[in-house]
């Protein structure tokens, strides 16, 4: 493989239906790809605004087979720009199974697997567990090797798991990609508005540093309405560090896109001065896997 590679975010606002959205995220990967990415990653449930703010049968209704029309949308999309596309969607693997998944497709098109968000929230606004299942143990974490580069995909709560972070890391990916919709409740935003943000970023980063990697965190913008809500206020941020956490690029809270050269020598160089791996005491950590320790 080449010494480098590069990788592009996306984040923009939810406006119109599925059609008209896929239709602009075209536009953008395309801008993306033009400005160099090979290798990239657009917003959590991309297609729709962000539905689970209210518990709702009917949204049931947006999701749609790893094989389905948006997927295969995209796969035709990165065959034709020659580019490797991460793109989050609302899976349905069968009836009375959801999950919050991103499809992995490479530079040829080719379908390389779907990640199913292992843990789900349920929060005030934030009501995943009506709507998705958790996933699978088997396959878990994955990693998935593009023509360019090898990837890690992990979706929006993920992020505040060390442990999904660490064990991507340990299979091998070069990058860890963070598909998110994370946002302000409007009656929060100026108490804690800062602070959340901050500690979304820094948590982040925290995983380059703790695994030597590239981390990739693409949001969405916008405040949306939902029905007998205040709404929520989608603040965008997404961006791009290396594997000492120094931020590469950095976006607004507009519609932007993000691209980031990444050197395959500063991993190796990171996990050299800084030997986290090596220094694991891995025969001490048995009880990482209880509940709570008493």
């Amino acid at each position: 493989m080449s010494e480098h590679f590069s990788i592009g975010v996306i984040q923009t606002a939810i406006t119109g239906d599925s059609d008209s959205t896929c239709d602009r995220y075209e536009h953008l990967i395309a801008e993306t790809a033009k400005a160099g990415a090979q290798i990239i990653c657009i917003q959590e449930l991309c297609n729709s605004k962000y539905f689970c703010s209210v518990e709702d049968h009917r949204f049931f209704e947006l999701a749609e087979a790893e094989d389905g029309p948006l997927v295969s949308r995209f796969r035709g999309l990165a065959r034709s720009l020659s580019v490797a596309l991460v793109i989050p969607f609302f899976e349905r693997r069968a009836a009375g199974v959801y999950h919050n998944s991103a499809a992995v497709i490479d530079a040829d098109g080719s379908l390389l697997g779907v990640y199913r968000k292992m843990h789900i929230p349920d929060d005030p606004l934030y009501y995943e567990k009506f709507y998705f299942t958790p996933g699978d143990i088997d396959p878990g974490y994955q990693v998935f090797k593009t023509k360019y580069g090898t990837v890690g995909v992990l979706i929006c709560w993920d992020q505040w798991y060390p442990e999904a972070a660490r064990i991507t890391s340990l299979m091998g990916a070069e990058v860890l990609f963070y598909p998110t919709a994370i946002g302000w409740h409007p009656a929060e935003k100026e108490e804690f508005g800062q602070q959340q943000k901050s500690a979304w970023q820094t948590v982040q980063r925290s995983h380059a540093i703790a695994n030597g990697i590239y981390v990739a965190a693409a949001n969405r913008v916008g405040f949306e309405e939902t029905e007998n809500t205040d709404g929520l206020e989608f603040f965008g941020g997404s961006f791009i560090c290396d594997p000492g956490g120094t931020m590469l690029a950095e976006a607004s809270d507009k519609e932007e896109f993000l691209v980031a050269r990444c050197e395959r020598k500063a991993i190796e160089e990171s996990r050299q001065l800084w030997p986290f791996l090596r220094d694991r005491r891995i025969d001490s950590y048995a009880s990482i896997v209880k509940r709570w320790i008493d």
